[in-house]
């Protein structure tokens, strides 16, 4: 294994982990502005208020796409041990 065989494996592996992570990030992030927007507009500073909206965007986006995310997840394992041959050198 070279250098540049090491640096290709991490970046496949850390592409495939954003990939994995963006959905509910992204679902985290618009439900938060969201309800700022919401705050800012009624004048309710409950720093608390947020979690909930929050906490409820991920859990549904992880639900919606968790079929993609396991294509996504077992097409990467598939070609790690489809590859592991190559490894062991």
């Amino acid at each position: 294994m070279d250098q540049q065989f090491v640096a290709g494996f991490l970046f496949e592996a850390v592409k495939v982990a954003i990939l994995l992570a963006s959905p509910m990030l992204m679902a985290g992030l618009i439900a938060g502005v969201l309800v700022s927007i919401f705050q800012a507009t009624t004048q309710i500073n409950e720093m608390t208020l947020v979690f909930i909206p929050k906490m409820l965007a991920v859990a549904l986006a992880f639900l919606i796409f968790f079929p993609w995310m396991l294509q996504v997840f077992i097409g990467f394992s598939q070609e790690l041990f489809m590859n592991l041959h190559f490894y062991a050198k």
